[in-house]
């Protein structure tokens, strides 16, 4: 049940495992990614997962998965699904917290047109090489030699709706880099307002880049009111660990922590275990998605869950009676799809809190920010989208 006025303060950790889908979306097809499941795919792909942890707490229980039997004592457990379109960090993560977006973002499938690089061009400063569909070290290999020798930015997009400008350390200090891309972020508005504008800073020499961790997501605000704006409302402090505080635009976020890779945010989620005594944590674990899922890397995959396998093992044995724990994901990155893009996919739901009764819950992925509200200030947000599971 959710905390009465009387009772002491509570915390809630919500952590999202990117790109962590469990079967496709109804709608899948129109994505191009029909019979997409990056679970089920990834433990046939590696002979079954070893996730005793995640298994104890039901990931077995929500469909059959190799190496990952039923727990007979689960948490409260099931599958989220999209209300509305998209299959990206940000569109996921707007969900998760009640704002989905209504109608889709603009993508170029076709590269950045001529039109809008001028304009890019034209309000950053900075003339712009490239802007194909690309994967991000590709980009750097085919454009890093000429953008070392002239200065211009790498731009370059996906299927998503986002525009990347990468610039190696040594040519544009990330300071710059973020100016230009808080600049590109001004510029696109309209029917240009892409959901991301992503500052890639790198290093190396040709045949060796290497991206550093000072990525930084310039992001559109959400559409709608979040659990975070909530939370904030109601003064309940909300730290965003990773790349949560730019997927809000630092929208109902009181403090941000780095989590530029999975051991960085999995450090910040268990120091704010140890230290947090009242609010809110939203974390996000990018490596599953930028380091091993688009490479299709799933020896690295599996690696990385376990990693995070036993990182909660450890959480859970720092639980207090009146915490809310959560792992979710936000969109799917299929291995077993021709493409190697995000995959439009149900996520996994685990929830492990005082009375949760190993009940089986499926619904919308803003059930997860309804019951964040619910959990840390007594009470449902009828305003908010979702229905609290807690």
């Amino acid at each position: 049940m959710p905390a009465g006025p009387a009772d002491p303060p509570r915390r809630a950790f919500v952590v999202v495992i990117d790109a962590l889908g469990f079967g496709p979306e109804p709608d899948a097809d129109a994505y191009g990614d029909a019979g997409a499941n990056t679970l089920l795919h990834l433990a046939q792909a590696v002979g079954g997962l070893d996730l005793p942890v995640l298994g104890g707490l039901g990931l077995g229980n929500i469909a059959p998965l190799p190496g990952v039997p039923p727990s007979a004592a689960p948490a409260l457990h099931g599958l989220l699904h999209h209300e509305g379109p998209g299959k990206d960090s940000t569109t996921g993560h707007w969900e998760l917290m009640g704002a989905p977006a209504p109608a889709p973002l603009p993508t170029y499938p076709q590269g950045l047109p001529p039109a809008l690089c001028a304009r890019l061009e034209a309000a950053t400063g900075h003339e712009l090489i490239g802007g194909e569909v690309l994967d991000g070290l590709e980009a750097l290999e085919r454009h890093g030699p000429e953008h070392l020798r002239s200065g211009a930015l790498i731009a370059y997009t996906s299927v998503d709706s986002v525009v990347q400008l990468a610039a190696h350390e040594d040519v544009l200090p990330q300071a710059a880099l973020e100016d230009a891309c808080a600049a590109a972020r001004i510029a696109l508005r309209g029917e240009d307002a892409v959901g991301r504008v992503i500052a890639r800073p790198f290093r190396g020499v040709p045949g060796a880049f290497e991206r550093t961790a000072g990525r930084r997501d310039f992001t559109l605000p959400a559409p709608g009111r979040t659990a975070l704006d909530a939370l904030h409302e109601a003064r309940v402090p909300v730290h965003a660990v990773g790349k949560v505080d730019d997927l809000f635009a630092g929208r109902g976020v009181d403090v941000a922590h780095p989590g530029a890779t999975n051991a960085a945010a999995l450090t910040a989620v268990g120091a704010l275990l140890g230290e947090l005594e009242h609010g809110a944590v939203v974390a996000n674990l990018i490596e599953t998605d930028q380091r091993y899922g688009h490479r299709k890397d799933v020896t690295g995959f599996h690696a990385a869950l376990r990693e995070i396998d036993a990182a909660v093992g450890a959480w859970l044995g720092a639980l207090r009676p009146g915490d809310l724990l959560v792992l979710s994901a936000d969109h799917g990155v299929d291995p077993a799809m021709a493409h190697s893009d995000h995959t439009r996919e149900r996520v996994p739901l685990l929830a492990r809190f005082a009375g949760d009764g190993g009940r089986r819950h499926d619904g919308p992925m803003a059930d997860v920010g309804a019951s964040l509200v619910a959990w840390l200030t007594g009470r449902a947000d009828p305003a908010l989208r979702g229905r609290p599971f807690c």
